[in-house]
């Protein structure tokens, strides 16, 4: 088996013990990874501190040089997202024609912080005091600790990674036991890149003996995660032992409109990107079909054909469009609520079973919720099941797409202008498409409302998160300082 270490200080080495990540495709053992535990972690944000506050290989890098390192990380990753894609794929069951046209683009990310590094600004204040000059400074928040998922976990990495060392933060990246193998693979394109040591470490293990660790760290500053609510909510908590600000993406169950004008095609193309690409293990997954009543019939029957027609298969095959969930336990879980739902009285379109043989398969299932309260509205799947309700008027759309706990992502699919800008301003969720769905760029925030998290990741505003402000008060004057028991 091939065998995996973690990053730490600059160097390549062992965690503190072992553990197996297996191919999502058979169920087979396929790697042996580094588990890190409190003293890797305390290692790994020592020498981050180390490298932010006393080495100078680092902290006294112009903001250019540190873009000139991210623009040479962005070369790395554009020429190794071959391999890169294929690691993912292996180790969590990512299709390969997602993970190569994802990683990609990832490189993207990288460029556009490499060229943000100089351009975070502070300010002259026009202050009211005729004797002072007023600056703001922008300064690295410190130690940032990144939690990333195994699903898209080099682009979720990627929107942590580049905004913090643009704002000349260090970090430790703790990346998912379920299939870390991509992110400590590129660690080594960090190391080559040339990083100075301890800006960047890259870690992996278990939540109670590594995350825990991590996240209470009274030197880590900064706490961004992406993963589940329950999770984030350890995280919070974990964050009153060191007081570091968070910022938390957390999925959602995020609902797409679909009108009775909408080109209905797209619509169900989209539909199926929403839910079945990347297996449903998404977190803008568009689980929540709610369809206009008078196409409903129409519109249900021309999705039941396209997901009867997904190719299903081994991941490494180009040709495949739906692979394995990352594993069993996941599985188990979206099983257990399809169940439920039907029990509740959701109709199966189609679907609704594993398949049979090796591998952590499921089949891409529609669940028609009309009329019911059914688990599969409410709870994330996080895999191929797709629930639907319809609606008769507008305003009843509107409600059934708010009526959720989270709100990370949404669609709307009209012909109609001002139905859209309606809607747009309406729906309360972080990110709205427009007859598209599942679209990203380095140049867009991204973040939800509600249980979907808090703070932004992509943009200027993920970068800002990353720095703290400094107030620089400089007195003009020659004169004596006068009362000195009066606040100027």
């Amino acid at each position: 088996m091939r065998r995996f270490q973690c990053y730490i200080d600059g160097r390549f080495e062992d965690g503190e013990a072992q553990f197996a990540s297996l191919d999502p495709a058979t169920g087979a053992p396929w790697a042996e990874m580094p588990e890190s535990r409190e003293a890797d972690v305390a290692r790994a944000v020592e020498a981050a501190h180390r490298a932010l506050y006393q080495d100078t290989a680092w902290s006294k890098l112009t903001a250019t040089q540190r873009g000139k390192l991210l623009y040479r990380l962005a070369d790395l990753v554009a020429a190794h997202a071959g391999t890169l894609a294929e690691l993912e794929t292996r180790d969590t069951g990512k299709i390969i024609r997602e993970t190569s046209a994802q990683i990609a683009y990832v490189a993207d990310y990288y460029r556009y912080y490499a060229g943000l590094a100089d351009k975070i600004e502070g300010a002259y204040l026009p202050i009211d005091k005729p004797d002072m000059d007023v600056w703001l400074r922008r300064e690295p928040v410190g130690v940032v600790a990144a939690i990333v998922p195994w699903n898209s976990q080099l682009f979720l990495a990627a929107v942590k990674i580049g905004p913090a060392l643009a704002a000349g933060c260090t970090i430790v990246v703790k990346a998912s036991e379920d299939g870390p193998a991509p992110l400590l693979e590129f660690a080594r394109l960090v190391d080559e890149a040339g990083f100075p040591a301890g800006v960047v470490n890259v870690i992996t293990g278990f939540g109670t003996s590594c995350g825990n660790a991590l996240t209470t760290h009274a030197k880590v500053a900064h706490i961004a995660f992406t993963g589940g609510p329950d999770t984030a909510r350890h995280i919070v908590r974990n964050s009153a032992e060191n007081l570091a600000s968070t910022s938390l993406e957390l999925g959602g169950k995020s609902p797409i409109l679909v009108f009775a004008d909408a080109d209905l095609e797209s619509a169900a193309n989209a539909q199926v990107a929403g839910i079945f690409a990347a297996t449903g293990q998404s977190c803008v997954a568009g689980s929540r079909l709610i369809v206009e009543s008078s196409i409903k019939d129409r519109f249900l029957a021309l999705l039941k054909a396209k997901a009867e027609a997904i190719r299903i298969g081994a991941p490494l095959d180009m040709t495949t469009e739906v692979g394995p969930l990352a594993t069993e336990r996941q599985r188990k879980h979206i099983a257990s609520l399809v169940s439920a739902s039907v029990e509740a009285g959701a109709k199966v379109v189609t679907g609704g079973a594993p398949v049979d043989g090796d591998g952590y398969f499921y089949r891409p299932t529609i669940l028609d919720c009309d009329g019911i309260r059914s688990p599969s509205m409410e709870k994330e799947f996080f895999g191929p099941v797709l629930s639907v309700v319809s609606f008769e008027t507008e305003a009843q759309a509107l409600s059934l797409a708010n009526d959720t706990a989270y709100g990370l992502a949404s669609g709307v699919f009209t012909q109609n202008l001002t139905r859209a800008h309606r809607l747009m301003k309406s729906i309360r969720a972080g990110i709205v498409w427009v007859n598209t769905y599942r679209a990203v760029s380095p140049i867009a925030p991204f973040g939800g409302f509600g249980l979907s998290g808090d703070g932004r990741e992509g943009g200027l505003a993920a970068a800002l998160d990353y720095t703290r402000t400094k107030t620089i008060w400089l007195r003009t004057s020659d004169d004596p300082i006068p009362d000195p028991f009066v606040m100027r």
